[in-house]
């Protein structure tokens, strides 16, 4: 079985797994702490979270098959590299990080939009 596929699910899951607790713990332990700015902010990390990781769960199962193109783990792990780097500077500024650490969420933005575009070209 192709080890690099499934570690690909493996990320996944912990991508979707992290959406949760970061989603709960906004909804639970931060509303009544932070603006509601800032919870629109860690909102936003999570929603692109849940639907990345989705998405990257999809495209592991693909890589599974023989006849998937060997580069589609690697579109795989530069969406979730996008996703790290996205999110995790939204909560990190949702958290308090000073508002300059929010200049690195595009960056992420573009890999995970690179990402998608690369797996694209692959599936033609």
């Amino acid at each position: 079985m192709n080890v690099a596929a499934r570690r690909l699910i493996a990320v996944a899951a912990l991508l979707i797994a992290l959406a949760t607790l970061m989603g709960a713990f906004g909804a639970h332990a931060l509303k009544a702490r932070i603006s509601a700015e800032l919870l629109q902010t860690l909102q936003t990390g999570v929603h692109y979270q849940y639907f990345n990781g989705l998405g990257l769960f999809g495209i592991g199962l693909l890589a599974l098959r023989p006849e998937a193109p060997a580069s589609t783990v690697r579109a795989g792990v530069l969406i979730a590299v996008g996703v790290a780097i996205f999110s995790g500077s939204l909560y990190a500024l949702a958290l308090g990080a000073p508002r300059v650490f929010g200049a690195i969420t595009p960056v992420g933005g573009v890999c995970m939009i690179a990402g998608w575009l690369w797996f694209a070209w692959q599936m033609r």
